[in-house]
């Protein structure tokens, strides 16, 4: 797993134990290893260290990257470099099954579909931010070491994975930890390359879980038990605001003057 440190991967690690794995964890930073877990420091960018951390691994969990929007430069470095060396590491060492965690953001400008159909989980890239066009390369590096080197790749574009939503936007777009959990084990063992929503299925989802669950993936919640407190709060979601409209919300929306 790299990017162990983070937000989803502290999350995710406690969740991924089990009896008779062994989870090396991986960050630019040292960690501290937990029960059946080793450490591996390494930075993305450094084909030495990847090729060090990748040593007897039989399946990646890519977690690591820039997770918000920063400069240019810095989203190639970190997020599409990053990528390109762990594919090339993971390629060289034969493992098999990568599971990429892409975001919504690579399809942020798509908006809710007026059929009242899920937005598929194909859905064109339409990215909102210099981090969402990381991803979107992300997933051609994805489909592109499935294609010329065979190897298995799932991308998920992840929604918002927090232990419970934070406003009412998450009520559509949140994935529990424990459902991340389940789809992530699901991308570990599938076949193919694979492009799929990482959302629960909460009752105001509109992300398409129909590539999810063609490989294996079960949703167990659903934000809609969150929903009272959150409506109280914040209001009722206008779904025909840019917020609530377009998959990647807020980061859809200019500043005055034309600036992000």
């Amino acid at each position: 797993m790299t990017g162990a440190a983070g937000k989803v991967g502290t999350l995710l690690r406690p969740r991924l134990a089990r009896e008779g794995r062994t989870l090396r964890i991986s960050d630019i930073a040292p960690l501290e290893a937990g029960p059946g877990e080793e450490t591996a420091v390494a930075d993305l960018t450094d084909p030495a260290a990847m090729a060090a951390a990748m040593k007897g691994v039989d399946a990646v969990l890519h977690l690591g990257g820039q997770s918000r929007e920063h400069p240019w430069a810095d989203i190639v470095e970190a997020n599409i470099n990053g990528t390109q060396v762990l594919l090339e590491a993971a390629r060289n060492e034969g493992v098999r099954h990568v599971a990429l965690m892409g975001s919504h953001h690579a399809a942020g400008f798509h908006t809710r579909p007026r059929t009242g159909a899920d937005l598929p989980d194909y859905a064109f890239p339409r990215p909102d931010t210099f981090y969402g066009v990381s991803k979107v390369v992300m997933e051609a590096l994805g489909s592109l070491y499935h294609d010329r080197f065979g190897m298995d790749v799932t991308v998920i574009r992840l929604g918002t994975c927090n232990e419970g939503s934070a406003d009412v936007r998450g009520l559509a777009t949140w994935i529990s930890a424990d459902d991340l959990a389940r789809l992530v084990e699901c991308a570990l063992t599938a076949t193919g390359f694979h492009v799929v929503w990482g959302v629960s299925d909460n009752a105001r989802r509109w992300w398409s879980l129909k590539a999810a669950e063609s490989i294996g993936y079960t949703s167990r919640d659903d934000s809609e038990p969150q929903a009272a407190a959150l409506i109280a709060e914040q209001g009722e979601p206008d779904l025909s605001d840019p917020v609530h409209d377009r998959a990647g919300g807020v980061f859809t929306m200019r500043e005055l003057g034309g600036k992000w």
